[in-house]
């Protein structure tokens, strides 16, 4: 059986669209956000910035997850991810690992401090480059979770509308078992008596003139 050559067919198509949905402005302000986090005292051992600016200076710039696990630390005031230290792993496979699992850290952490399941990107998305937009996105969640949360220091996304939740007393709730809904029918409103039953023919009557 012959072998599906990536970056073909469908899957090209996929790719140019999900690169279509990639934004510099969301990438400079997500940026601009996270460092300003990490910056607040005490200051992060992991506060960088990107070498460039595209995707791949930001892929880089997040990859190792290092950077994620302490962002959600710091969001939440306590050490809920302590990420492997991968900098001076020499092998490729052990080292791809730990990263892929400081990602995971983050992922879990995020979901526990108020995103989404279906909000969070997947671990691929990031570290094979598959998916940014989705990474971006995930941030901006993450932003306006923080906010949901009371977090106090730089804020980014929108804030989550916190749910409203009303207690009605028993008697108010009986009260409104007892109203009949117009959908059950009434006859204090126009009623169709008196008009033609449907399938008899139209019946003409002419008054006498005389």
């Amino acid at each position: 059986m012959a072998t599906r050559v990536r970056g073909f067919g469908m899957d090209r198509e996929l790719e140019r669209r999900i690169k279509e949905k990639y934004s510099l402005e969301d990438e400079n302000e997500l940026m601009e956000w996270i460092t300003a986090v990490l910056a607040e005292p005490p200051e992060s051992e992991c506060l960088t910035y990107p070498e460039g600016e595209g995707e791949e200076h930001f892929q880089a710039w997040l990859k190792d997850g290092a950077i994620l696990c302490e962002l959600i630390n710091k969001l939440t005031e306590k050490q809920v991810c302590k990420p492997h230290k991968t900098a001076n792993i020499k092998l490729k496979a052990m080292k791809t690992n730990k990263e892929m699992e400081n990602i995971g850290m983050f992922l879990k952490a995020a979901e526990d401090y108020g995103v989404k399941k279906i909000d969070l990107f997947q671990t691929v998305c990031l570290y094979e480059r598959t998916n940014l937009p989705q990474v971006q996105s995930t941030l901006y969640k993450l932003g306006s979770a923080a906010q949901a949360n009371g977090y106090t220091g730089p804020v980014i996304g929108v804030k989550v509308a916190e749910k409203q939740k009303r207690n009605f007393e028993e008697y108010k709730l009986r009260q409104g078992r007892a109203i009949i809904g117009l959908q059950m029918g009434t006859n204090q409103v126009a009623s169709q008596q008196g008009m033609t039953p449907y399938g008899l023919g139209r019946q003409l009557v002419y008054k006498n003139s005389n």
